[in-house]
């Protein structure tokens, strides 16, 4: 039996609303907290970049000062031999206002390496956002298809067990009668528990998919329509499909912008080395004075260039450099084992993709071999040339083909969408998904030339 026909018996009469993968999809798209977390987190990533470029702009500093002070001053004189002693007192308020400008014209091309850092950190994490993407997306396959198979797997479990039930009321009329004995009604009566039992643990596997649904989606789910695989969007040989994910898989991209992030981190530790050079103009102006009371009133203004060339400052420059040097080394390293890793991805869905194609045709052939050996076994049983048991067994042989077909076309689905995911190509635009895509781009032209401002872009 199909999956579609079982889940329109298994839906039949209910009066809910339909729910197809695609919807689901975008659901998950919109609500997922992880990937709006992730979002989030780019957007935090964003604004390194204006941070790293405030190192091209000046720095303005206002001061004012002012308050009440008592001013006591003793003088001495000495006019022909003879010391004086003058004495004068007071109390006063002095103020002054200063404006002081810098700006940095060189500092090792310090600010130039962390601006590249800041982007590639940027890129980086667009690349991890594409990829909690792709695993959130598969993760909303998988809960779909997981709930799909397990309604279908409780409506067989609930229909074996109203089989069972006539199945032991047709062994004790026969027994009554005396067509059978005591152990052939046994035997439908602990087979009938037996399914039952199964009914139970079919219903909580669905409560428990049904959950994970909801977590995923962020819906409550409704009546859920079959789907059919994606093998159309993914490379026809396994060399391509290998060639693909290690070129476009997110997780190799965000591993190469890491590898980068550190060569320029190597940059900018060196740059500490080499000389800064920075001119500083200042205006101040006094209202009276902190040191004397005869002065009423004073200005100040002063342009000054500060030329600083790093000699000696105990080490610890030099042990940055060579310890970003041997985070360089370890994001090289990294990025091979993501290659390493998404290679291996690919080849195993590849497989298991090629796995379940063919257990769709061995559990469907199953299944029809065991309905007509039950059909058979039924009849032989009325001419008396089959016990009770071998009905029961039969009939528990198709329930378990029926679940295994079920399973199988499960596996299909949620293995195209793994192989799909695996050489990076699992995204709304490419399952073609009617829903705003998200753009880190928007956000990132809107903070990175911003000078000022403390809100952020949607206005918090």
């Amino acid at each position: 039996m199909a999956l579609g026909a079982i889940l329109c018996v298994a839906s039949a009469g209910a009066p809910v609303r339909a729910e197809t993968l695609q919807s689901a999809l975008i659901k998950a798209y919109r609500n997922n907290p992880s990937l709006n977390a992730q979002r989030a987190s780019v957007r935090a990533t964003d604004e390194n970049v204006p941070q790293a470029l405030s190192g091209y702009r000046p720095r303005v500093t206002v001061t004012a000062t002012g308050g009440e002070q008592s001013i006591s001053t003793t003088t001495k004189s000495v006019t022909s031999g003879v010391p004086s002693y003058f004495t004068n007192s007071g109390y006063n308020s002095p103020f002054s206002t200063s404006i002081s400008a810098s700006q940095t014209l060189f500092n090792g091309f310090q600010t130039a390496n962390k601006t590249r850092e800041a982007e590639s950190q940027v890129l980086a994490a667009r690349a991890t956002l594409r990829n909690t993407e792709q695993s959130v997306l598969l993760d909303a396959v998988t809960a779909y298809m997981n709930l799909l198979r397990d309604t279908a797997i409780v409506q067989l479990q609930k229909s074996n067990v109203e089989v069972l039930q006539e199945q032991l009321r047709q062994t004790r009329d026969r027994f009554n009668v005396g067509e059978v004995t005591r152990t052939d009604v046994a035997q439908s009566e602990s087979r009938l528990a037996s399914g039952r039992s199964a009914l139970l643990t079919a219903e909580s596997n669905y409560t428990s998919s049904v959950a994970a649904y909801r977590k995923v989606i962020g819906t409550q789910p409704g009546k859920l329509t079959p789907t059919s695989p994606v093998d159309r969007y993914s490379p026809h040989t396994l060399g391509r499909a290998v060639a693909v994910g290690i070129a476009t898989n997110p997780s190799v991209a965000a591993a190469e912008y890491n590898v980068d992030v550190a060569q320029l981190a190597v940059k900018v530790a060196e740059g500490a080395l080499l000389p800064s050079v920075s001119v500083t103009g200042s205006y101040t102006k006094n209202w009276l004075s902190t040191s004397s009371l005869a002065s009423m009133e004073s200005d100040y203004a002063s342009v000054l260039g500060t030329i600083s060339v790093p000699i000696y400052q105990g080490g610890s420059e030099y042990s940055t450099i060579r310890q970003d040097k041997e985070t360089l080394g370890q994001r090289r390293l990294d990025l091979d084992t993501t290659r390493d890793t998404v290679r291996q991805s690919v080849v195993q869905s590849w497989g298991q993709l090629e796995a379940a194609k063919a257990n769709i045709q061995a559990t469907q052939a199953a299944v029809q071999a065991s309905e007509i050996a039950l059909n058979g076994v039924r009849e032989e049983a009325r001419v008396g040339q089959r016990t009770t048991l071998d009905v029961l067994n039969a009939q528990q042989e198709l329930v378990n083909a029926r679940v295994s077909l079920v399973s199988a076309q499960r596996d299909r689905v949620v293995a195209s969408y793994t192989l799909l995911s695996a050489v990076g190509r699992l995204s709304p635009q490419m399952l073609g998904l009617h829903v705003a895509t998200y753009n880190p781009r928007v956000h990132y032209e809107q903070v990175r030339d911003s000078w000022f401002g403390m809100r952020t872009p949607d206005g918090r």
